[in-house]
């Protein structure tokens, strides 16, 4: 059901940016901007592994400088039947974690100092799997075409925003010109956030099936949240670009911002969890 809600959204989202494309240059217009996305997602493809690492300063270790960490990380790669992925630290005390990677093959985890601090080992075990579940089930890749596909609607609008301030698009309709420019882009962040949301809850039961043990990942969301209040990430350009990417939304707020957060509500995560460590008859 998880992938079938993904697949309809990621076609609404296409269809939104060929619709707009057709709206401002009609057929050559859609194809137009259909071929930008697929250059767009071509880059994002190869590239975006790399770009998110960097942008979250993220650094490798290896076995010999995070003996434990990498163990945990091989078992359970070796419980998900995956290649280990490389293992990486965030030099960070807010406590979060992510993957990236095109492919399980090409798969990296990243935890940051903060997170390590807060959870027992059985949580960040817990929690890793869950990361793990996200490179199984390629969302890495998944958000990447989303992000890119996005971020083509909302250039879209700030171009046609931006030539009707300076007086250009005087031929086009303005109702044409309110789509493109408001109604398009809300859009396009609305999906976005309902395939982020849905790949969340994907990955959750994923984790929980690869570990077996999903009451510590409902216990370590929990903390993460409360840890996230009292140290949340600094707002910038580059942890804004890969926040979605971290197992709970990095920065503190609530209200609107929790409403329309790329995350879902940590209480719901973690009623589905110990729902489902109830009914596999494992309790804290």
């Amino acid at each position: 059901m998880n992938t079938i809600r993904t697949t309809i959204l990621l076609a609404l989202l296409t269809g939104i940016l060929v619709l707009v494309g057709g709206m401002i240059g009609g057929i050559g217009g859609a194809v137009l901007f259909l071929v930008i996305a697929g250059v767009m997602n071509f880059f994002a493809f190869w590239f975006s592994d790399r770009l998110a690492l960097k942008m979250a300063g993220a650094r490798e270790v290896d076995e010999s400088e995070e003996p434990r960490l990498h163990a945990m990380v091989r078992e359970l790669a070796d419980l998900a039947d995956m290649p280990m992925p490389r293992v990486y630290l965030v030099e960070n005390n807010s406590p979060n974690a992510f993957a990236t990677g095109r492919s399980p093959s090409k798969a990296a985890v990243a935890v940051t100092t903060g997170i390590r601090q807060l959870l027992s080992e059985r949580e960040l075990r817990a929690v890793l799997g869950h990361e793990m579940g996200h490179v199984k089930n390629r969302d890495t890749l998944t958000s990447s075409i989303v992000a890119t596909v996005a971020g083509a609607i909302s250039m879209i609008g700030h171009v046609l925003m931006f030539r009707m301030i300076f007086g250009g698009n005087q031929n086009t309709h303005p109702l044409l010109l309110l789509v493109a420019i408001l109604i398009a882009p809300l859009a396009a962040s609305l999906i976005q956030m309902g395939i982020s949301r849905t790949r969340e809850y994907a990955a959750d039961e994923s984790g929980a099936d690869i570990t077996g043990d999903p009451e510590s990942l409902a216990s370590a969301l929990e903390k993460l949240e409360q840890g996230v209040a009292r140290r949340p990430m600094e707002e910038n350009g580059r942890t804004e670009a890969v926040s979605s990417l971290y197992i709970v939304h990095p920065f503190a707020g609530g209200g609107m911002s929790k409403l329309f957060s790329t995350h879902p509500p940590i209480e719901d995560r973690v009623k589905r969890l110990r729902r489902r460590a109830g009914d596999a008859g494992i309790f804290r």
